[in-house]
């Protein structure tokens, strides 16, 4: 069926290349080995043969892989086809190096196909068995000489002995039907080694690979004295072998090389097409080129805005990691105590200890309310194993979830869950805590519940313990779903009550202390094993801190209180105290660089306070003081992210602001162009909060109050014209969720008419007209597709790079996920680099050690830092481990403006791209021409190859996009097809 269109083909590729379109259908050969004979002749008639070569391993019929000799053959079949061979060339006195070729079929025939009258390029295997220099001989013959006269008779060479093997390195994408790749290498790294000779073509650090030029790069070729032998010497060269900056076919090399039936020795010119996994990319990981290009995008324009990088440079002072010495401890730890007997154990466990137990928030909430959430995996990782000594005594660590997971991947292009995993291994014996959401997991809306449910799992699984769960609104039906999810994956429940008001003060309003009560009441109803009081703004005053804590310890006696505050306005230390004395089992703390203001309380005030007392820490005052001598230096490379907050501030018993949005909402005014406007933002989140019933405030309620105070103020509007004008005004989308019911319900309802002016002609997308949930949204969203989405997700991005863990994260955040992915495709994990070096790069002459494992060790060396060229580019000179290495960068500064084709649409059919760079032939189609599936579009060339480009589909076509001499790269749009 296709005999005609590749007849077609074949003649239009020898037209371009050679001027002659003329073909010749010859016999049909089924299955057949290719076989070639090297031969030299003087012109006299003398000829003689250097034996035969297996050429049989062929894409598109050109050779990739050739032996010698071949093997397999009778020796009535070889003899045959060297007399052959030889006849032909002697009766017509052939001159120099040629090579006749012929196909072998499977009963032995063989048929002549061509002789090549030059010296072609697998001649070196030739050379290799025989040991005769083909090239030298053949200018001894050119300049007159005889075989004879040059000592070359058929008797005076042996039968070879050895076994030869040659591949062609190609700039060719096998996955991709070979398509040519072009581009700028950027590393080529050669192999040596006894046995294996090199015949190199354009290859070199900064060699420009253009689709007008053959895609060969090198020649390996390999000696040895069988065939298996050769194929493992090749084998180890072109692990060896690297090239970075464009693809090659050295994955598909090394998937023949290994294969059985090559090394068997009998293949035919279909062995390709019966071995579609030969075609299967080699998963390399090309992790220091793309640190590499991040260094050098860094180093060109500058760390990334949307980091939010905007303060002092960071330090230059590395901080130093303490060393502290185990202590053995005679008691099962609490870590122990739960991985053996349970969550109940844990908490009766907690409950019967005696002191104050504290959970540090370095790793989460600590940089979380000062930073950001800007601390980087690498940064806890090097002073775990200290903190895994020093804190061996504490309640747990909290390091995960909150606004973490968000962060990890959209802002510092890390996984999230391999940041849990690391610190997991690094730090065996502490309980680890984290942030939970309620039913909006680690998110900042309502999931369906089998997504909440399998997260717990996951988090479980990947080493997490103490899930802290809370709702924003204090919604019961939202925590249910949280508290369930935990129970069944077997974490451990720490139920929070979110505290806002001020029970000491009996004019605050409706949060006293029967609000409290009751709720704990429905919490431990649920099935908690831990209450936690989390006071998310630092709005627990002491005598507060006593009475509540004293009130829940008198009801329920048996119940580990876990108490959390931020210490805004510095009375963070007191007002724990007074916890404790009340009852609570357990405090949060931060390590003392990282602590007060809007972060927790000290650590080190804590324990120095406490000790020798009946409230002791168990902790040492002299190891958590050498941890925090590492905190105080690593602070310091995080400059860029500090807010200027200079002090504590009473005036949150006002705006009642959370501590961990303090610093961000700082951020985010002045993004927003309100610097010099805070006091007004603060003014106005309390009038926001007023305004939306007075409700509990912590992610993602605090976001909603944020954003109406911003609202306000951009606005200059009065809290009486937000309800007068509440039909006219553009809410921000969050304030708009909030009364259409997403986060749930308000402890006391939602404010009217405010709600109902607000809504008024809106519904919810999705549904069949609903104005707002009633009751927990999630309830009625259908349940997520895990194994359809996986599928999405694996044809997006490849099976290997997808994880169970990878679905997860897209669950969550699914633009979010995307872009991080589309960083690891160009920049790998940065997780690797120092801080530093992350914010700001290197200097000329920095020399800088990455480990990417054990075992694996990079060497970095900044060379150079060209001037931009006037294509807008600087390239980038830089030594791995010794090696030259460069890089090239767009400097968006440069004002050079970047000529961009558009790209063909994933996913949509009739938006047709290109399949490989290469330059237009010629369009088969223009506008409003039907065509049917499998029509030529587009007739391409690259790298002596043409592709005919055909259509996807029926329809009429709407745009072509190219014409003939265009140069286009890979994905650029061809043609758009309207299917309907």
């Amino acid at each position: 069926d296709d005999l005609e269109s590749m007849f077609r083909l074949a003649s239009n590729e020898a037209l371009n290349a050679f001027g002659d379109g003329r073909c010749f259908v010859e016999k049909y050969v089924d299955q057949p080995r290719h076989i070639e004979v090297q031969c030299l002749g003087d012109g006299t008639g003398n000829v003689i043969h250097l034996f035969d070569r297996d050429c049989s391993v062929q894409r598109r019929h050109q050779k990739v892989i050739e032996t010698a000799p071949a093997t397999g053959l009778s020796r009535e079949t070889r003899q045959k086809i060297f007399d052959d061979a030889v006849r032909m060339l002697s009766l017509n006195k052939y001159r120099n190096a040629g090579t006749v070729e012929f196909l072998v079929d499977k009963d032995g025939n063989h048929y002549f196909m061509e002789v090549n009258p030059r010296v072609q390029v697998e001649h070196t295997i030739t050379e290799e068995i025989t040991g005769i220099d083909i090239v030298q001989s053949q200018i001894l013959i050119a300049s007159g000489k005889t075989l004879p006269e040059i000592g070359l008779t058929q008797d005076s060479i042996p039968e070879p002995t050895m076994y030869a093997m040659q591949c062609r390195v190609t700039t060719e994408n096998p996955a991709h039907d070979f398509r040519p790749d072009t581009g700028t290498i950027d590393v080529f790294r050669m192999p040596a080694g006894f046995g294996i000779r090199l015949d190199d073509g354009p290859g070199f650090p900064g060699a420009k690979i253009t689709p007008h030029y053959d895609s060969l790069l090198v020649k390996i070729t390999a000696k040895a004295r069988d065939r298996k032998a050769a194929a493992a010497k090749l084998i180890r060269a072109l692990r060896e072998f690297r090239v970075r900056g464009v693809q090659t076919n050295k994955s598909f090399l090394l998937n023949v090389l290994n294969h059985r039936d090559f090394l068997d020795g009998e293949v035919t010119t279909g062995f390709i097409a019966q071995n579609p996994d030969l075609l299967s990319p080699l998963k390399e990981k090309d992790r220091a080129q793309k640190l590499l290009q991040y260094i050098g995008e860094v180093l060109v324009n500058g760390t990334p805005k949307s980091l939010g990088a905007t303060g002092d440079p960071p330090s230059q002072v590395d901080p130093i990691v303490p060393q502290i010495d185990m202590q053995r401890e005679k008691n099962k730890s609490l870590k122990q105590i739960f991985d053996e007997e349970g969550p109940s154990a844990f908490a009766k466990a907690v409950r019967e200890h005696k002191g104050l137990l504290v959970t540090d928030t370095t790793w989460r909430d600590a940089h979380q309310s000062l930073l950001a959430t800007r601390l980087r995996t690498i940064d806890m990782l090097n002073i775990a194993e200290p903190t895994s000594v020093a804190l061996r005594n504490a309640y747990s660590v909290e390091c995960w979830g909150g606004a973490t997971f968000d962060v990890s991947m959209r802002f510092l292009n890390e996984c999230p869950w391999e940041r849990l995993t690391s610190l997991r291994e690094a730090v065996p014996d502490i309980p680890f805590q984290m942030l939970l959401r309620g039913a909006n997991a680690v998110g900042y809306t309502s999931y369906a519940d089998n997504v909440v449910f399998k997260f717990c799992q996951l988090a479980k699984d990947s080493g997490m313990d103490v899930f802290r769960v809370f709702d924003s609104l204090n919604y019961i039906e939202n925590m249910r779903l949280g508290i369930d999810a935990v129970g069944q994956a077997g974490g451990i429940v720490e139920g929070a009550v979110c505290y806002t008001g001020d029970v000491s003060d009996p004019e605050r309003g409706l949060y006293d202390l029967e609000y409290y009560l009751h709720f704990v009441r429905e919490l431990e109803a649920a099935g908690i094993h831990v209450l936690a009081i989390k006071d998310m703004a630092g709005l627990l005053k002491p005598n507060a801190a006593s009475m509540l804590v004293g009130a829940i310890r008198s009801e329920f006696p048996n119940l580990p209180i876990h108490v959390h505050t931020h210490d805004t306005a510095g009375t963070g230390v007191a007002s724990m105290l007074a916890a404790a004395h009340a009852g609570a089992d357990a405090v949060d703390a931060a390590t003392d660089a990282l602590s007060g203001t809007t972060a927790q309380p000290s650590l080190g005030a804590l324990v120095a306070s406490t000790k020798g007392t009946d409230l002791d820490t168990g902790l040492s005052l002299h190891e958590v003081s050498k941890l925090n001598e590492y905190w105080e230096e690593a602070r310091g490379l995080y400059a860029p992210f500090e807010s200027g907050q200079k002090s504590g501030s009473a005036d949150v018993y006002i705006h009642e602001m959370p501590g961990g949005q303090y610093t961000n909402l700082l951020y985010q005014s002045t993004q927003l162009g309100l610097t010099g406007q805070w006091s007004h933002v603060k003014t106005a989140y309390a009038a926001a909060n007023r305004l939306l019933g007075d409700i509990i405030k912590v992610t993602p309620s605090s976001k909603v109050t944020g954003d109406l105070a911003q609202f306000i103020v951009a606005n200059n509007l009065t809290e009486r014209e937000v309800v007068e004008k509440a039909e006219e005004l553009s809410f921000p989308n969050s304030v708009i969720e909030y009364f259409q019911g997403y986060l749930g319900i308000p402890p006391f309802g939602f404010p009217e008419p405010l709600r109902s002016r607000v809504l008024k002609g809106r519904t919810i997308e999705g549904t069949s007209g609903l104005s707002c949930f009633d009751g927990r949204p999630g309830a009625q969203l259908p349940p997520y597709d895990f194994d359809l989405n996986r599928k999405t997700l694996e044809e997006k991005w490849s099976a290997d790079k997808i994880s169970d863990h990878d679905v997860m994260s897209h669950a969550m955040y699914p633009q979010v996920f995307d872009e991080f992915m589309e960083r690891q495709e160009e920049y790998g994990k940065l997780s690797y680099l120092d801080t530093r070096t992350f914010l700001t790069g290197m200097k000329v002459g920095q020399e800088l050690n990455v480990s990417l494992e054990k075992g694996k060790q990079l060497i970095v060396k900044l060379i150079s830092v060209g001037e931009t060229t006037d294509d807008g580019i600087v390239n980038i000179q830089f030594e791995l481990n010794g090696q030259p290495r460069s890089v090239h960068v767009k400097d968006k500064r440069s004002g050079v403006a970047e000529t961009k084709r558009l790209k063909a649409l994933k996913g949509v059919t009739g938006s047709i791209g290109a399949a490989m760079p290469g330059v237009v032939l010629e369009t088969k189609v223009k506008k409003g021409d039907k065509v049917v599936k499998g029509d030529p579009l587009v007739l391409m060339s690259a790298m002596k190859m043409e592709t005919v480009i055909t259509s996807p589909c029926d329809g009429v076509v709407k745009q072509v996009a190219v014409t003939a001499g265009d140069q286009l790269d890979g994905g650029d749009l061809c043609v758009e097809i309207d299917e309907s």
